[in-house]
């Protein structure tokens, strides 16, 4: 048997130029949008604020284009673009894979190397079919909330996803022509009408995709473009009910995406207070809420002593980096207005702390924007209930169009800043 560095061992027909630029027309045009959404995810953690928010504290220029604070409007924006972000994701998986079959032959090339240009972009290549191989693995991985790696998520996707960035920019500069005169070479309506009998080979390229000896055609190009786009359409179809309220039942590839009850605390949690170490009795009577004005101003308060101050209710998404949402009407404290119990009118930042003991994200910060938007609340009910243990009981935050994790749950001190 021919090794894989012999090109005789690839003689499948549907390998060339044409096939191999139709799937790359498709990801030039899906992975940017995912490196935008992918981006702008890490940017909702408002980063410049330091502690939690900031996976990522020697990224340096990396990190550079971060130079606004998160919006706080539209409420949805980080469900629609984490939800783009993780749908897309998944629906490219069977175009990377297939586009990583149609360059089997140039990745075994052998010898590897014969020029400085080929080494720089074969290089090249590494790094992109890495970085993305392990962009898609952890990715997946971590919808489906196992984590099997020693290192943060959000550290590794986040520098993994520069290295893919780097490489992809320069794999196109390199490969764009050649992928345009290869999608003119042949018409794609001629393709899809070719049947199985009729598909032969394409004639021989430089690049050496074209199989030497290729064997009989068992499935046309059509077929194989079917194969492509039906298996990322299903595994779309399979996940979006994680984003999509109405179709939530529909979200069999998403474990974290599906409701599990009709009671008004019965959605999606990613950690119960058992996991995260909450003694319940630390939420009973004996809880208070400390806040820390910028002045030295303190305040202790009662959930009883909430429950009497002018009460809130929005409707308003919890949507998390797994990709998975969901839409709850929330009651509670506008921050602001805990704000001005210990003079911080003017504040620009709050440090939240939780009962939780450890955790990558048991303190979070938020901005001054946040703060003063309308809708964001110290929730102490859920759908006109109590919060459950599971969902923050006895206080979480709801902050608009924030991530999940920084809707702290089981707040126990909120301390506000001025700006430095």
């Amino acid at each position: 048997m021919p090794l894989p560095t012999d090109p005789r061992s690839w003689r499948s027909p549907l390998r060339g130029p044409w096939l191999t630029s139709v799937f790359a027309v498709v990801l030039l045009v899906g992975l940017p949008l995912m490196i935008v959404t992918g981006l702008l995810s890490y940017a909702a953690y408002d980063p410049a604020l330091g502690g939690s928010n900031d996976q990522t504290p020697e990224a340096g220029l990396l990190a550079s284009y971060i130079w606004f604070d998160w919006f706080t409007s539209p409420s949805w924006l980080y469900r629609l673009n984490q939800g783009t972000h993780v749908l897309l994701g998944l629906a490219l998986i069977p175009l990377v894979l297939a586009k990583l079959w149609s360059v089997a032959p140039k990745l075994f090339e052998w010898p590897p190397v014969s020029s400085v240009a080929q080494a720089l972009e074969r290089l090249s290549i590494l790094l992109l079919v890495g970085s993305i191989l392990f962009l898609l693995l952890t990715g997946v991985m971590n919808i489906q909330y196992d984590y099997a790696w020693g290192f943060s998520f959000y550290t590794g996707h986040f520098y993994a996803a520069w290295v893919f960035i780097a490489a992809f920019a320069t794999h196109v500069a390199l490969k764009l022509p050649a992928m345009i005169r290869a999608l003119r070479s042949r018409s794609l309506v001629e393709e899809l009408r070719t049947s199985t009998a009729d598909t032969v080979a394409e004639p021989m390229d430089p690049d050496h995709l074209v199989s030497p000896d290729p064997a009989e055609a068992t499935v046309s190009r059509r077929g194989a473009l079917a194969l492509v786009g039906g298996s990322s359409l299903t595994l779309l179809a399979l996940s979006v009910g994680q984003s999509v309220d109405p179709l939530r039942p529909t979200a069999l590839l998403s474990p974290r995406g599906r409701s599990y009850g009709d009671g008004p605390n019965d959605f999606q949690i990613n950690t119960t207070f058992a996991e995260i170490g909450i003694d319940p009795t630390q939420t009973g009577s004996s809880w208070r809420l400390r806040l820390l004005g910028p002045d030295g101003q303190t305040r202790v308060l009662r959930r009883e002593e909430l429950l009497t101050m002018a009460m809130v209710t929005e409707e308003l998404p919890i949507a998390c980096v797994e990709g998975w949402s969901t839409s709850q009407l929330w009651t509670g404290v506008q921050l602001r207005e805990l704000a001005a119990l210990v003079g911080g009118v003017d504040v620009e930042s709050v440090f939240v702390e939780s009962m939780q003991q450890g955790g990558a994200f048991s303190t979070m910060s938020l901005t001054g924007k946040q703060i003063r938007a309308d809708k964001s609340l110290l929730a102490l009910k859920v759908n006109g209930v109590d919060l459950s243990l599971d969902h923050g009981f006895p206080a979480r935050m709801i902050i608009p169009a924030a991530p999940g994790v920084r809707n702290t749950k089981w707040v126990e001190t909120l301390t506000f800043g001025r700006a430095a």
